[in-house]
């Protein structure tokens, strides 16, 4: 969904890779849940479901282990969905609600006319999608947001650390969640808000307050 005035959505091209494919088909089936944690990744059945050969399945799963979102199947040969402990959970959590608040300062201190036409143009689109409880619609924008963010922030540094450690992250989120959307958009509503206000302290506290809830709000709760 390509909204306008904001950053274009990528569409597969025919030309691409189909390791690249692949391997973007299993990490939004990982992130959102379709592929849950400690599910085998098994070769000859992801081809039969993508239609395409097993090498650029055993090259994306190769990458999704790099990247922490997949695990060697202890005892095994193979590989599986990663399963996040809950102290290494919380380890994710806290570095990356520090990075988000850094994000939101560098968007804040670079955010210049044109950045903040595009970042009103968001919270118009976000407020009417609210109006009209469009839930997957606001999912869509919740996404948009991170990536007007980051290219606001403009360091290219940063952008490299946060992607994977936002990916591994959101195995405890799950990928812009409709259940969430709502209450998610409002909260990065006021965080594009204060960015485009010029108000660096404010933006960063929100950016790292809104991580410290999210993970709070999708943490199971603990029996008696």
């Amino acid at each position: 969904m390509e909204i306008p005035g904001l950053l274009p959505t990528p569409t597969p091209s025919r030309r691409e890779p189909l390791s690249r494919r692949a391997l973007a088909n299993l990490r939004d089936a990982i992130l959102t849940g379709r592929l849950p944690p400690g599910e085998r990744l098994v070769e000859e059945k992801l081809s039969a479901e993508f239609g395409m050969s097993r090498v650029p399945i055993r090259e994306a799963i190769q990458q999704l282990m790099a990247e922490g979102l997949a695990v060697p199947v202890a005892g095994a040969r193979g590989a599986e969905v990663a399963a996040l402990t809950e102290d290494f959970a919380r380890d994710l959590i806290e570095v990356r609600a520090v990075l988000e608040g850094l994000t939101a300062r560098l968007a804040t201190r670079h955010c210049d006319d044109a950045a903040r036409g595009r970042i009103m143009a968001l919270l118009e689109r976000g407020a009417t999608l609210a109006a009209l409880g469009d839930e997957a619609g606001l999912a869509t924008m919740n996404a948009a947001f991170h990536d007007m963010l980051a290219a606001a922030g403009a360091n290219q540094a940063l952008r490299e650390v946060m992607r994977p450690l936002r990916e591994r992250t959101e195995l405890v989120f799950r990928r812009n969640s409709p259940e969430r959307a709502s209450r998610d958009w409002q909260e990065h509503a006021m965080i594009l808000q204060a960015v485009a206000e010029g108000d660096e302290e404010l933006a960063a506290l929100l950016a790292a307050r809104h991580v410290r809830r999210a993970a709070l709000m999708t943490a199971p709760r603990k029996r008696d």
